[in-house]
């Protein structure tokens, strides 16, 4: 059988002896692009707390300043750093001006159970690519890890259904943390609530409480 690269996602540590299941849950595996063998093996649980994983994109709060660094609230154990730097553009005489209370959209550079999680608001070629701090306005909220999942899946129609409803953006973190903003704040609640919602909701009833929204 052809071999090919093999990522081992959550939930999933290589030993001696091969892959050692670290949680339970469901096997989850993505294929790799083209017709190349391998791919990406994780197991997708509903553990409550989130655990820092490098490249997940996740919302985090600046909780403080520590010199070039700035600490965050992620959700996890403990808090996630950010250099100063680590913004598109910014240099020692052009700081970002990030303060306490912030959120920031970013991604994980390093994330291991050795070492401090940090974060940075770059991609690879030093371009924000829609990452960096998030408009003061708006409402953030923490649904489970499973339904943000679900939301960031390609053409997930509870997203597609509510664009349908009212224009709106959404900011999704990987830690379970959701930042929207509508129109106007009863606009933003309705959509809060319906998605909050929509875990525990069949797509049938789902399609009704959007059905009754938009008569409204």
């Amino acid at each position: 059988a052809p071999r090919g690269r093999l990522l081992c996602g959550p939930g999933l540590r290589r030993c001696a002896a091969g892959l050692l299941v670290t949680k339970c849950g469901l096997l989850r595996h993505r294929q790799a692009g083209g017709a190349a063998a391998g791919g990406a093996y994780w197991v997708d649980s509903q553990q409550k707390r989130y655990v820092p994983v490098k490249g997940d994109h996740v919302i985090g709060i600046v909780t403080a300043k520590a010199g070039d660094v700035f600490k965050l609230d992620v959700g996890g154990s403990e808090q996630a750093s950010l250099s100063y730097l680590a913004f598109e553009g910014a240099t020692k005489r052009n700081r970002p001006n990030v303060q306490v209370g912030d959120l920031i959209y970013g991604q994980f550079l390093v994330a291991n159970k050795d070492m401090e999680p940090e974060m940075v608001c770059i991609d690879s070629s030093g371009r924000s690519s829609g990452m960096g701090i998030i408009g003061q306005d708006g409402f953030l909220f923490k649904v489970s890890l499973g339904l943000v999942r679900k939301l960031l899946a390609p053409k997930c129609e509870i997203i597609q259904e509510l664009s349908q409803l009212y224009p709106f953006e959404l900011v999704l973190g990987m830690n379970g943390r959701i930042w929207v903003k509508a129109k106007t704040v009863q606009q933003t609640l309705i959509i809060v609530n319906i998605l909050e919602a929509c875990e525990y909701m069949t797509a049938e009833q789902r399609k009704q409480a959007l059905a009754r929204l938009s008569g409204n």
